[in-house]
């Protein structure tokens, strides 16, 4: 790859006139206020842009917000998208493909980025999302509870239910099982399996059906707790008093986790029952829609990569838990990992971490999916039927 141009040699030229005003919406509801203060601080560092970032709640409020300013013809110059989301909107025209700005950028960036990574925003070879918020799946748990019981496990489902089997007293249900498709798509892969091969649906391949039935099994014998993301409130007020002790998660949902009362946290990699098993990427990438004029398409990439430098991205990291994107960050995490080892072990997932399906149709598949499981795991069919019928619904 060709060197890039330093970036105050980018701006130099349009440096003479106002600032391009460039809006960037995103998910970070939570962190709004550290997103804005990466607006402002790029916004000072230069004269040729001036990055506007409008916060929305999740990913779920941002899209139908962004495909309405898209059909109106009044998009951002960026947008965060969910890594589900982005492909059907890249497949139907609606975003820019950024393979000639990808391919400009200087090897100390674009070689430093996780493969899978680069992955998470590619389409049939071409590129439609930048990366900077990955997350890996974990496993958080009540430290304080299974020191009490004087119950440990290795980090397998076969383990977890054998412990699960000796928490469940007094009314408890220790593992909350969620009917969340990344998570579930986590625990088919922890067996070597998936749920789609190329762009054809598998949400009933063998070991989907074995994690299901696991599920289901450990439900119906008051090992689990079914929930589904609706009911996340009461999954966590639950966690924290006990009455559950194991929830798979996102190792962002770390912070919100250990500001819960009561308890002492745990968090664990993601369990594999399968020696060599990889885990889903969650997060989401940065888009460019389409129609968005070539000054603002460059304002937009280096505003991305202003994001993307290491110094800023360690902090951003230890601000919200999220993984590393690129390999140049983690030797300045240590300090940080230090203070906190199981998110340094959590973290260190993203070496045998894979992309999700980047497949047009796949967020429909996650729909089916949380539907299945939530048939299975409170009985109302079993997990090899539900699965059937998720498998069947996705080929139509």
């Amino acid at each position: 790859m060709r060197a890039l141009l330093p970036l105050t040699a980018l701006l130099a030229s349009a440096a003479q006139a106002a600032p391009l005003r460039l809006e960037f919406w995103h998910a970070m509801g939570g962190v709004k206020d550290t997103v804005a203060g990466y607006a402002r601080d790029f916004n000072a560092s230069q004269s040729a842009y001036e990055v506007v970032a409008v916060s929305h709640a999740n990913y779920r409020e941002l899209l139908p917000k962004f495909q309405s300013a898209v059909r109106e013809g009044r998009a951002p110059a960026l947008a965060q998208l969910e890594f589900t989301q982005w492909p059907a909107l890249a497949a139907q025209g609606d975003l820019t493909e950024l393979n000639r700005a990808v391919d400009a950028l200087p090897d100390a960036l674009s070689g430093d980025v996780y493969p899978a990574v680069w992955k998470s925003g590619q389409l049939a070879g071409k590129t439609y999302g930048l990366p900077w918020n990955v997350s890996v799946p974990v496993l958080l748990y009540n430290a304080g509870a299974l020191r009490k019981a004087g119950v440990s496990f290795q980090n397998t489902w076969t383990a977890l239910e054998t412990a699960s089997r000796t928490l469940a007293t007094g009314g408890r249900r220790p593992l909350i099982a969620a009917a969340d498709a990344w998570t579930f798509e986590a625990n088919v892969l922890s067996r070597g399996g998936a749920l789609a091969e190329g762009s054809r649906p598998t949400l009933n391949s063998p070991e989907a059906i074995l994690a299901l039935t696991q599920l289901a099994r450990m439900s119906a014998a008051g090992l689990a707790q079914p929930r589904t993301l609706d009911d996340a409130t009461r999954g966590a007020f639950d966690f924290a008093r006990g009455q559950n002790l194991f929830v798979p998660a996102s190792v962002a949902n770390w912070n919100d986790a250990r500001r819960l009362p009561f308890f002492t946290l745990g968090v664990a990699p993601f369990p594999c029952e399968k020696s060599g098993c990889t885990v889903p990427l969650g997060g989401a990438v940065l888009s460019v829609p389409r129609g968005t004029t070539a000054a603002a398409q460059a304002g937009a990439v280096a505003f991305w990569q202003y994001l993307m430098e290491p110094a800023r991205l360690s902090g951003w990291i230890q601000t919200t838990a999220y993984a590393p994107p690129r390999r140049a960050v983690v030797p300045l995490l240590d300090g940080w990992y230090t203070q906190n080892p199981q998110l340094r072990a959590a973290h260190a997932q993203m070496t045998r971490a894979v992309p999700r399906p980047t497949v047009p149709a796949y967020a429909r598949w996650t729909a089916l999916i949380e539907q299945a499981i939530t048939r299975a795991t409170t009985g109302q069919v079993s997990a090899r039927v539900a699965l059937d019928d998720a498998q069947r619904e996705a080929l139509r």
